[in-house]
């Protein structure tokens, strides 16, 4: 699944608009390399995303085409950082 539909998907950015923007200014990196929005993810996969100051990471459990807002959550596991506001 590209990286922008999975953030979206996964509700850890809203809006995929916004998921594309924060690929293409550098901003997510997939297994320590700075992705693209059209980078492929997988279970597995260790994403870091800067949100202004902020830094959170996140390993990917599992990759869905459409899951419930409930659900959304266990598609990945915050490692480290915080949760967006």
């Amino acid at each position: 699944m590209r990286l922008d539909k999975f953030l979206k998907v996964s509700r850890i950015i809203k809006r995929r608009t916004v998921a594309k923007e924060a690929g293409e200014g550098g901003r997510v990196t997939v297994n320590g390399k700075v992705a693209k929005p059209s980078t492929d993810v997988s279970e597995g996969d260790v994403l870091t995303i800067r949100f202004g100051e902020k830094v959170a990471t996140y390993r990917v459990l599992q990759v869905a085409e459409t899951v419930r807002k409930n659900d959304a959550g266990l598609m990945y596991e915050l490692i480290s950082g915080e949760e967006e506001e």
